[in-house]
């Protein structure tokens, strides 16, 4: 980035390293938790301990997927513009997602988290597709 402006494969680093700091972050808050209620395994019968599992549980089926494709994305040649397509959409769910899981009630935010995640997918889904059609060979 010397002149300001990322490559595909920047953006993709960008958005992936940023997706990561959200898994060690809500990775922290399990451990955390674990810690004070002197829980080793699983979620000892504790209701905020085993939402704050399937909170990060949920992240870590959905963000090694979207790294991925960016990485794709990235090596085969994508902007930048086309990876903040997807990293942007997918960081935002997987944070909205994150803040509105609350027990069994959907919240707007938990709504709006996961329709930004299959967006986000989808867009990258897409773009692979796109590409391996279009692309010269």
């Amino acid at each position: 980035m010397i002149d300001g402006t990322l490559s595909g494969a920047e953006a993709a680093a960008l958005w992936s390293g940023l997706l990561l700091l959200l898994l060690v972050v809500l990775s922290m808050r399990v451990a955390l938790a674990r810690r004070s209620r002197r829980v080793s395994l699983g979620d000892g019968g504790d209701p905020d301990l085993a939402l704050k599992s399937r909170v990060f549980g949920n992240a870590a089926e959905y963000i090694p997927v979207g790294v991925a494709a960016m990485a794709i994305l990235a090596t085969l040649g994508m902007p930048a513009v086309g990876i903040h397509m997807v990293g942007a959409p997918l960081l935002l769910g997987r944070v909205l997602h994150a803040a509105g899981l609350r027990g069994d009630r959907a919240t707007t935010a938990r709504v709006f988290g996961i329709l930004l995640t299959w967006l986000s997918l989808f867009l990258a889904a897409l773009m692979l597709v796109v590409h391996a059609f279009i692309a010269p060979h």
